[in-house]
Formats: C-alpha cells, structure tokens, sequence
C-alpha cells in the first residue's frame, strides 16, 4: 500500500456498479464497537473515537516497535503459516523436493544449538579471504562474488522495466553502502540523531571485537566503516530525492558507463555477477556511484578491506549464534526501533521460509485459507470502485478534457491482480541444507541468477507477482500499470464476507481505491497508460494539480508527530494523496452500490458512519518514540493516527456523517481542504 486484463471500456462501467454483496442488511455491521473509545468526540480525535479501546488494550510488548492491524493479522497469518510448515518439517522427505526445502530451511533456523556451537565459523573462511587480499583487485572480485550471494556493498543492480520503454527490461545501477539507511542518519546532529549514530559507532565495534578482532584493532576498524558510510552519505539521495522518477534515470550505453563511472571495474563486476552482453541501463543516482569509484580509488587497501568485512558481517550475522543476533539486535532492534525484546525463534524460522521460498508457501496458504468466493467478491468491488473513480475523473474541474480522456484511459488500461498469480515458481535450482548462512547465500544467488535469466535484455512479463500471496498489502506499479490485492490482505478488518457494503467499502474499497489513486499521484500521474514515464497532461493542467496537491504536502508539514519533530509532507505526499482518492473514490462507489437499496443503521451507525469507522479501525496501533523518528525519516506512508486525522478533514462526506461543526477541533474550513479527487 505501497508499488488479467479483464476491464471493459471506460463507458460500460456504469452498468458495473452494482453491490458487491447478497443479503444486504442480513449481513453484519463489521464494526466492533467495543474497540472504539466514545468518551472522546468523534471531531476532537476521530482516531481515539474510532479505535480508542482497540489501541488501549494493544500495548506494546517488547517484541515490538510498532502494533497495529496490519501487524496483527501478520501474526495470524504467521500461525496459520506454522502450522502448514511445522507439519512438513517434521517428516523426512527426498532430497530436492520442496517439502525437503521448506523442513530444512526451517529445521536450520530452528537449530540453535547447531549455530551456537558454529559461532563465526560460517564466515571465517570468506573474513581470512578478504583480509588475504594481496590488491584492490583481488579485494573488488570477492566484493562481486560476495555481491551475488546477499552481501550489499557501495552501489547494486535490479533489472526490472524501463520507464521510459515499458515493455522491456532495462538493467539500473543505484546507490547503496549505508548501512543505516538514510543519508541524514550520518549527516545530521540533533540529539535523537546523534544517538542512533552513537549506537552504530558501538554495533560496529561490537562485531569486530565477535569476530576475534583485538580492541585497538576493532576501533580503528569501525572507524574505517564509518568514515566511508559517511563519505558516501554525503552525495546519496534522500528518500524524498528517490521519489521523483525523472531525477533517478539516466538511461545510458555500456561504453558511456565505462567512461562516465571509471573508478569502478564494471567489466569485471557484471563478469563476476553473471551478467552478460550489456548493452546498454540506467544509473539511477549518478553522484553517490561516482563517490563509490572514488571511494574505491582513493582509500588504503586496509580501509577498504575492514569495509568489505563490515558488510559481510553484518549481512551474516542474523544467520549465526546467538551472541551474533543479539548484537545486532541491540543497534537495529533497540536503537533504530525501539523493540526490547527479539522476536521469538519460530517466527524468525517462518520468516525465512518466507523469504526462501515464499511462492511454495503460498501456494499452500491460499489453497487452505483463501476461498474462491472471496476472490469473486474483490473483483467486484474492484470493477466498481473503477467505476466510481471514471465518474471522479469526469467531475474534475481543474483537468482539461484532454487530460480526462487520457486519464480514463489509463484507467480502462488497469491489470488487476488478486488472490495469487496463475503460475507459480520453480524452485528446482534451489538449493537448501542444513546451513542457514550457507542457505541464505545460495538463495541470493538463486534470486540474482533468476532476475538475470528472465528479465536481462527481454520483454517485461507483466503477468509477475511483487508480493507473495500471504503478505498483508498491496501495491500499485507504475511501469506495468497494475494494482495487486494478495489473499494475504483479503481478511478482517480489511474484508469481510459477512459484512455490509458500509464496512468492506471503506476498509478494503478504500485500500483499492488508494492503490487505483496511486496511477495518478505526484508520482505516478508522471506514467501513461502504457506504464512508460512521460508527460502526458495537456498544458496547466499539472500546474493545477501541483497548488492542488501542495495543499496537502503543507497540511502534513504542520502536524507534529513528536515535540520537536513534524511530519514530511514531501516525502509522504503520494501516499497521502492515495488515501485522499480512495477515500474519496471508495466513498462514491459506495453510495453507486447501496443507491436503490440505502443500508439500515446497525449497531447504533449509520451506513456512512460505519463506512469511516471501517477506515480509521485499518490504522489502529501503538508506536514506540525511536520507530516514529525512524520512519519519519525513511517511510513515504505517514503514521496510522495521521492517516487518520490527517485524511479525514480534507473529506466532506465525513463532516456531513457525523456532524463535524467549526467547533470540533478537527474542522478545517473548506477553502483550506484538499480538492483533487
């Protein structure tokens, strides 16, 4: 919430709107009353008022820096997904199944004692290797060797759809080497800052000193790694700098590469990773990669070994005993988030699984848990909250007809993905042992080599799935022009089979409807129908939308999510813009489904009363101060209270369903609402 063609023309979807359900009111109200809080009044803290009790008896345990919706259904899923993968790992089974796979993958994780008694064996002979290096040369082919095998290092690769040729795949080199992230984690020296900078200072000690470095040895090391992070922080781009398209592509031939970028060996590099023939790519963030081949260039040989070991370590040490976990946990668990307390064993054995082999477990999940009937039903929905969103488009007196027609047409254009995907992947040339280091190594490489085999220099499959089945979200892609709702996401409170149009419109219309809104935020208006980056808005038109949409950007650069610290309307602004339109698109739809047949109030609401309570119950949760300063930083989704009231008073519809007046503090007068969708 995020990133077949089955639609009808724009013009036929009216005859689309239709309710999603039978039984009307027999079905349930899908509110839980007991989760709302109705001390307070629903224009003072519509977020309290909705979710109030839900939040209160939700505390944080010390597995978590964030507990929310999304997490608790996570957690379901994962015990549904125990179950399904305990009873395999408990049989014997012939090698090179993928029963044999998914057991020993999570046998090995499970397999604490095994770990604690390898300690940092499982590494030592790549740490002797790196530190053997006799040259910068050497030092660069186990930097590319490690590369395939999961271990970042100062730049990487996907191939993945050109923006600017859509059908076909197009190799990109971006910026990486931070360890920490964001670029300000390195630059920037307020308190909550230097602290999180202060604790990577002792993570990266720490990890020397358990992988057999005397003391002296260990700081002068961690100062290697810092003062190179540091270095490449400088030039890096902010996580509000990635979200522009246009500024991270630069579309170049192989030969312009080589010269541009010559502090970097790249014939050597794609050798060593498995690409061959290239031709021609992108380098999304020309000025940190530049400092990447300085870097290489300009530091000692010794510098840049400690720096290779770093990675190594780091990327490793989630995989070995428990001392290792336990520092690393300490910086990324308490430092960066908050969490006090590491998640339990048989979670981080699923997780695995997961990210091993996570269309196997899917396949499994969805034939267990995901009914036919529930896919019939979203696709429904989603026909309609098409509909709703053509008759928004329509309505828009700031886009010019010319602008309507393209939009509409992208919007006929749409691929629709629910459930799971119609094939499934093979997991033949994979191999899995007893090792989890060694697992976790040959699944990247399994991963690279696929991405290389399949997408290098061919057409874009737009049949490929971005998400597993299981996972609880969703995502828009601007290249492929898609929206996809995996089977993992179709669940209470999201979506209900047994629940009113009032309820499922407003939490999982709204989540389609936010992913529908994504073709034609700040980003991704910038795509046509054909999904290739281009400017396809007749004149004054985006000027229009940009004073429409910088309303919002300003409206979240005011709210202060800790004294001291506000929001990033920039950064956040297509994810708020999302919620806007499928608030907004949702809503239509909606009042289209129920028009002949209004809903009886249930459970003391109204229908558009329990339409908004559906949302705001979508982001009920807890959050630790560290994960709100981390993610204010680095996540374009703003946090769930503001999704909240930071959306709602930009919707009239949700004055007029609970009588929000200029005397409730939510109120915003009209002329200083969002107007775009």
């Amino acid at each position: 919430m995020g990133n077949k063609k089955f639609w009808l023309p724009v013009m036929a979807f009216t005859m689309l709107a239709a309710s999603c359900q039978t039984g009307g009111d027999k079905l349930k109200s899908g509110i839980q009353v007991e989760n709302m809080d109705t001390t307070v009044a629903p224009g003072a803290d519509f977020y309290r008022y909705a979710c109030g009790t839900w939040i209160k008896n939700h505390p944080l345990t010390a597995e978590y820096a964030r507990y929310g919706t999304f997490d608790a259904l996570i957690e379901n899923n994962q015990k549904q997904l125990r179950e399904l993968i305990e009873e395999i790992a408990s049989g014997q089974h012939q090698q090179g199944t993928l029963q044999q796979k998914i057991a020993s993958m999570f046998n090995c994780v499970m397999d604490s004692t095994r770990q604690n008694e390898l300690g940092m064996t499982p590494i030592a002979g790549q740490l002797k290797e790196i530190y053997a290096a006799p040259d910068k040369k050497a030092l660069f082919d186990i930097v590319a060797r490690n590369y395939t095998a999961g271990v970042p290092t100062l730049f990487g690769f996907y191939i993945g759809a050109d923006v600017k040729n859509s059908s076909m795949n197009l190799l990109e080199i971006y910026q990486s080497g931070l360890t920490l992230g964001e670029k300000e984690y390195y630059l920037e020296n307020d308190e909550a800052t230097v602290k999180v900078r202060d604790a990577f200072k002792t993570y990266l000690h720490d990890l020397f000193i358990l992988c057999g470095q005397p003391e002296a040895e260990a700081a002068r090391k961690a100062a290697d790694v810092l003062r190179i992070e540091t270095r490449m922080a400088g030039p890096s781009y902010s996580a509000t700098q990635r979200r522009d398209p246009e500024a991270n592509y630069h579309k170049m031939s192989y030969d312009s590469l080589v010269c541009s970028f010559p502090g970097i060996d790249w014939n050597r590099f794609f050798e060593l990773t498995g690409v061959s023939g290239l031709q021609e790519l992108s380098v999304g963030q020309p000025e940190p990669v530049a400092e990447a081949g300085r870097i290489w260039q300009e530091e000692s040989l010794e510098a840049l070994k400690n720096y290779t070991a770093w990675t190594l370590m780091d990327a490793a040490a989630n995989c070995l005993s428990d001392e290792f976990r336990a520092c690393s946990f300490a910086f990324y668990g308490k430092a960066m988030s908050g969490r006090e307390e590491e998640r339990p064993r048989w979670k981080r054995a699923v997780s695995a699984v997961n990210g091993a082999l996570g269309e196997a477990v899917g396949q499994m999940y969805v034939e267990k848990y995901f009914p036919a009937a529930a896919k019939e039903r979203m696709v429904t929905l989603v026909r309609n909250l098409q509909t709703a969103l053509g008759e928004r488009i329509q309505q828009q007196d700031w886009m010019s007809d010319e602008t309507k027609k393209r939009a509409l047409e992208k919007l006929e254009t749409f691929h629709v993905k629910v459930g799971y995907p119609d094939k499934w992947r093979d997991y033949t040339a994979l191999e899995i042992g007893d090792d989890y280091w060694q697992n976790s190594m040959n699944c990247s490489r399994f991963g690279l080599k696929n991405m290389i085999d399949e997408k290098l220099g061919k057409p874009v499959d737009r049949d490929e799935w971005f998400m597993t089945p299981q996972t609880v979200n969703a995502y828009y892609n601007p290249t492929t022009n898609e929206i996809c709702f995996p089977a993992g996401i179709l669940q209470y409170p999201f979506f209900d089979m047994e629940s009113d149009d009032a309820f499922n419109y407003g939490a999982i219309g709204v989540v389609i409807g936010h992913e529908m809104t994504h073709g034609f935020d700040d980003s991704g208006r910038q795509f046509d129908k054909d999904g290739n980056l281009c400017d396809w808005w007749a004149e004054g038109d985006a000027e229009r939308f940009d004073a429409r949409a910088k309303v919002m950007e300003d409206y979240f650069n005011a709210i202060e999510v800790l004294p001291g610290l506000k929001a990033n309307g920039k950064l956040t602004l297509g994810e708020n813009l999302a919620d806007h339109g499928g608030l907004m698109v949702a809503y239509q739809a909606f009042k289209n489904a129920t028009a002949g047949q209004p809903l009886a109030d249930k459970d003391g609401f109204t229908s558009e009363q329990r339409f908004f309570l559906a949302y705001a119950n979508l982001w009920a949760g807890n959050i630790r101060d560290e994960e709100i300063r981390n993610l204010t930083k680095s996540d374009p989704h703003s946090l769930g209270r503001w999704r909240v009231n930071g959306a709602l008073p930009h919707i009239d519809a949700w004055y007029e369903a609970f009588g929000i007046t200029e005397q409730d503090p939510m109120f915003l007068p009209k002329a200083e609402r969002a107007r775009i969708w």
